[in-house]
């Protein structure tokens, strides 16, 4: 089976740097004009399934890179990480090395902890595994930077003492990996 993890495009808030969070917020117009540039890279690739958070600005980036074309699925799997006080604040304020220390697993402030964010990723990769297994499909998946970081770890068998924070996921990140069952 094949995934394609795809972070949603550009918000406002993106832009401003500020946390979202579970704030439901939509795409920006130089984030639509991404979708349109992604969509165009990915026009040949035909995918099974769309799975996504059910949050706008995923849904929308979902609806953007394949409409129709593809049966998208909600899942509150892969919304994204609760991050308590600091929703709507300055991501200078969000300290990203203690909320991403696998073995602190702090919840400080409201932020849901890192080990939930796994335990979710974890959950939904088991599930299509074995709700796939012995067929050859390629599924998309639309989510936030936590998830996808999160899935991105599982996938490649990383350990968790290592730097959870190794890779930036922008927004429109988009890696495809071959996931054995």
């Amino acid at each position: 089976m094949k995934v394609t993890l795809v972070r949603h495009a550009m918000t406002e808030q993106n832009f401003l740097e500020v946390c979202q969070g579970r704030k439901n917020s939509s795409l920006n117009d130089s984030g639509r004009r991404q979708c349109l540039k992604l969509k165009e890279k990915l026009k040949n690739e035909k995918f099974d399934y769309c799975y996504m958070s059910p949050m706008l600005r995923t849904v929308e980036t979902a609806i953007i890179l394949v409409g129709d074309r593809v049966l998208t699925i909600p899942d509150d799997r892969l919304i994204e990480r609760n991050l308590g006080e600091f929703e709507g604040m300055s991501r200078k304020f969000y300290d990203s090395k203690k909320f991403w220390d696998y073995y602190l697993n702090s919840s400080d402030r409201g932020v849901e902890p890192v080990q939930e964010i796994f335990k979710r990723a974890e959950d939904f990769l088991n599930d299509i595994k074995e709700k796939y297994k012995g067929e050859n499909k390629k599924i998309l998946i639309v989510s936030h930077a936590s998830l996808i970081r999160a899935l991105r770890h599982l996938i490649l068998n990383h350990d968790y003492n290592s730097n959870l924070l190794d890779i930036d996921i922008p927004n429109l990140y988009c890696e495809t990996f071959e996931i054995q069952e």
